[in-house]
């Protein structure tokens, strides 16, 4: 199948708005696409979603390794034409800004992906040259087969296209002009979202007709299609959940005769939702519903187990607190047992009182006996292996990875599970993992956690039936 990786030096050089311009116009021309995010990104999905009308996904290699990742994505492009991903940071940054593992590059060698590198070239002359020399030296795999500069002139582009192209022999596919007019915002945890973006569809518009008219979009695609053919089968093992009288019991591509349902928070302010989460829970054995903390009065009617994902609660917070019925839902069904997880913003949505940034006190929904607020600096970022310390949602010596990045801060973390960061080994204890409840500040990549997956859908199962 083809594929292509658009990458680049560093963060802020432009490819999520030339991978949203590429994804259009292959749509146009009336392409299946698939698209991808390198890494563990919730918002430039949505940009990916916005622009095709479909999912997006994310794929990350330390999360889940070469096999698993090849899976997933096999698994994810079936009956696509081609498959588009969008690198994360610089090409070569990993775990801890040193690793190769989860960088793009990682990530394309896994997958054998082409990568179009994106060179932001505003304020170069030739010194552009010596940057893409160097990224050149570096391609072991030989993966780099284009490049396009963004942000520079139609002049410039003409006098440096030859000049690479003769001394560094990479071909340069095009170039896209800079216009402030269409920019993407940036926040504390990445680009705004699309739907905070008014004119999004004319911005979009905008960049396809700069990539249609300055750059080789045909190049690209012969690019994409020199990617190898062969990759590794998926795995055709999956596992899933029935039930027998009072006992749950694991079995393999079976139907499950009474499927339980989990109910997932999705709204304006709870959105930091991997689709591969979504699809190992419906491999697993469970029916999804979706609700809104904000404007829903309750969870639904039939659910089993409830996730609360990670968002922009803090930008809510009067609404939420307001919303005294959901938070009362939420509460009862906790107290009768009902399964929650609960990932960052969820985690604070939990908690007795949530401050603002400006010291401003909110109710939350009072299960987590503390106080969430906010410390004006990031208080934890990167990748993180999270192991229980009394089996609950794992078997015994389980790990699932995770990933961290927020500015709020809570006066009880909890402490039932050890949390390791992946590059400098450093360990804290955090997470309230008790009886039915998980929650805590780290967000989670289900595929990478074994039977994490199979634990809270058990324990969704054996809820239903007791409520029965």
């Amino acid at each position: 199948m083809r594929r292509i990786m658009i990458a680049s030096p560093s963060s802020g050089s432009g490819k999520t708005s030339i991978t949203i311009a590429l994804l259009n116009v292959l749509k146009k021309r009336g392409l299946n696409i698939v698209s991808f995010k390198t890494g563990p990104d919730y918002i430039d999905p949505l940009f990916h979603k916005n622009v095709l009308g479909v999912k997006s996904h994310n794929l990350d290699t330390f999360f889940t390794g070469k096999e698993k990742t090849l899976e997933l994505f096999n698994e994810a492009s079936d009956g696509a034409d081609i498959a588009v991903m969008e690198g994360v940071m610089g090409l070569y940054d990993g775990v801890g800004g040193v690793l190769m593992e989860g960088s793009s590059y990682d990530l394309a060698a896994v997958t054998e992906t082409p990568i179009i590198l994106v060179v932001n070239a505003k304020g170069m002359g030739k010194s552009v040259m010596a940057l893409i020399k160097g990224f050149l030296s570096m391609d072991e795999n030989k993966l780099i087969q284009g490049v396009i500069l963004n942000r520079t002139s139609k002049s410039f582009y003409q006098v440096i296209k030859g000049e690479i192209e003769k001394e560094l022999g990479i071909k340069v596919l095009g170039f896209m002009p800079e216009k402030k007019e269409v920019s993407l915002s940036s926040r504390h945890l990445g680009l705004v979202t699309p739907g905070e973006i008014e004119d999004i569809n004319e911005i979009t518009h905008i960049l396809s007709k700069d990539l249609e008219e300055n750059v080789d979009v045909d190049a690209m695609l012969k690019v994409a299609g020199e990617a190898p053919d062969e990759t590794l089968g998926v795995a055709t093992g999956v596992a899933s959940v029935e039930t027998s009288g009072e006992n749950v019991v694991l079995t393999t591509n079976a139907e499950t005769s009474n499927k339980p349902v989990i109910a997932i928070s999705k709204d304006e302010a709870f959105y930091f939702l991997y689709e591969e989460n979504v699809n190992e829970l419906k491999k697993a054995g469970a029916v999804i519903k979706y609700f809104s903390p904000l404007h829903d009065k309750s969870l639904p009617n039939d659910a089993d187990a409830v996730i609360l994902v990670g968002g922009y609660p803090e930008e809510y917070l009067k609404i939420l607190s307001d919303n005294e019925s959901m938070m009362m839902s939420v509460k009862e069904a906790a107290d009768k047992g009902m399964p929650v997880v609960a990932e960052c913003g969820g985690f604070m949505y939990l908690h007795k009182i949530i401050k603002d940034k400006d010291g401003s006190e909110y109710k939350g929904v009072g299960i987590i006996d503390g106080e969430c607020y906010y410390t004006g600096h990031l208080v934890r970022f990167g990748y993180v292996e999270i192991k229980e310390k009394k089996f609950n949602f794992l078997e015994s010596n389980g790990m699932i990875k995770g990933h961290e990045f927020h500015y709020y801060d809570s006066t009880y973390n909890g402490d039932d599970c050890i949390i390791t960061k992946a590059y400098s080994k450093k360990s804290y204890d955090a997470v309230i993992d008790k009886d039915n409840m998980w929650a805590g500040f780290p967000h989670l990549y289900y595929p990478s956690g074994g039977d994490w997956t199979m634990g809270l859908v058990k324990k969704a199962v054996k809820y239903h039936e007791e409520k029965n």
